[in-house]
């Protein structure tokens, strides 16, 4: 069975490696998977092993206010029609027996110039692929009018809708407000977590991350700051991700010393949560997973920087079940960080929640199922 798995990011690294999780559970499962990616390139993304075809890079420019290159300049129609046209000629050469587009119709209407000819090509073909929309649980909400009836006008064209989540956790309606609209297309997969976390050799008190780290650079500086009102003898791992920009990431390693290692990225952030006894970060999707699968204690810091919904309901979500403490970004300061990690040191044992998070096995189980009833 031929996948083609198309994902864009924008900014940061999330989608993209709960992408990548996937694909690389459906070549687990036999599955012939292409990834196309039309972001900047990420190290270690998509996993070993896993063909992928890459796009001209775009990339978000400042605000979501449009699309840039990968040097900054705003991308014109001979880049978009470049663009589509390495899709389209890839769609013709991988010939898949399924097709499925992350994100898309609910997000990335940035690049609809490419995905809508995408979609004519692939209902043009005499024995059309499975057409699939592969989105996170909590879905971005729509600040425009008519872009809701957009996306369920868009999803007539897809066969099925697989949600990333667990709905005893979320559930689409409540981030979607037309849901009852797609409920037949609907399709829960469980959450994309990564398996049960092998401790990471090295422990440390409190791990801080900051996801892709393009946004997380004020979350790093302020949980530094607040280390001067906590015990001296705590070990802190300070995580800044691969997107932080060099200055920023010198002057914060710069801070490193005895008790304060700072690294750009680990693969292995469950395993390093496993052992920390607390978990500071933003409340984006794959954190969010790798701190459930670990069951440490979390402050979670969600984004919400222009108008963005999707993690603080799930930070929200979260801290009502009395698994994380919530702080809201508008208000961060040191002193209610270091507040936030004294409360979540005083909690005792380990949160736990029967949530299913093998959503990247039973994706490929779903498209193997959809493709034997066709």
């Amino acid at each position: 069975m031929k996948v083609m798995f198309y994902v864009q990011h924008l900014l940061g690294i999330g989608h993209l490696a709960r992408a990548s999780r996937i694909a690389e559970a459906m070549a687990a499962q036999g599955m012939s998977v292409t990834m196309v990616t039309g972001g900047l390139p990420v190290p270690g993304f998509p996993a070993p092993g896993i063909a992928n075809l890459t796009l001209p890079p775009i990339v978000a420019a400042e605000g979501f206010s449009g699309l840039v290159d990968r040097d900054g300049q705003p991308i014109d129609d001979a880049f978009r029609t470049r663009r589509r046209d390495a899709l389209l000629s890839a769609f013709d050469q991988l010939a898949p027996d399924a097709l499925l587009i992350e994100a898309f119709p609910f997000g990335r209407r940035q690049v609809r110039f490419e995905l809508l000819p995408l979609l004519d090509a692939a209902h043009a073909r005499p024995n059309r692929p499975l057409i699939l929309s592969s989105v996170r649980d909590i879905l971005q909400a729509n600040r425009k009018p008519g872009r809701d009836e957009e996306t369920v006008e868009t999803l007539n064209r897809f066969d099925a809708v697989l949600v990333h989540g667990d709905p005893a956790f979320a559930r689409i309606e409540e981030s979607f407000p037309l849901a009852a609209r797609i409920a037949g297309k609907v399709r829960y997969t469980g959450l994309v977590a990564p398996p049960a976390p092998i401790p990471a050799p090295d422990r440390h008190d409190i791990t801080v991350s900051a996801g892709g780290g393009a946004v997380g650079a004020e979350l790093i500086r302020c949980a530094i700051a607040a280390r001067d009102m906590l015990p001296s003898d705590l070990d802190w791992c300070v995580l800044t991700g691969p997107n932080l920009p060099q200055p920023e990431y010198d002057a914060i390693a710069a801070m490193a010393g005895p008790r304060l290692t700072v690294e750009r990225f680990r693969k292995d952030l469950a395993g390093l949560m496993v052992s920390a006894r607390v978990s500071v970060s933003q409340a984006g999707y794959n954190t969010v997973c790798d701190m459930l699968v670990a069951g440490c204690q979390s402050v979670l810091v969600p984004y919400a920087s222009g108008g963005e919904t999707e993690q603080s309901l799930r930070a929200d979500k979260l801290a009502a079940l009395g698994l994380a403490s919530s702080l809201p970004e508008d208000g961060l300061t040191p002193t209610a960080m270091a507040a936030a990690i004294r409360a979540a040191l005083a909690r005792s044992g380990q949160p736990r929640l029967a949530l299913r998070l093998d959503g990247a096995a039973e994706t490929a189980r779903m498209l193997s199922r959809m493709a034997a009833a066709r």
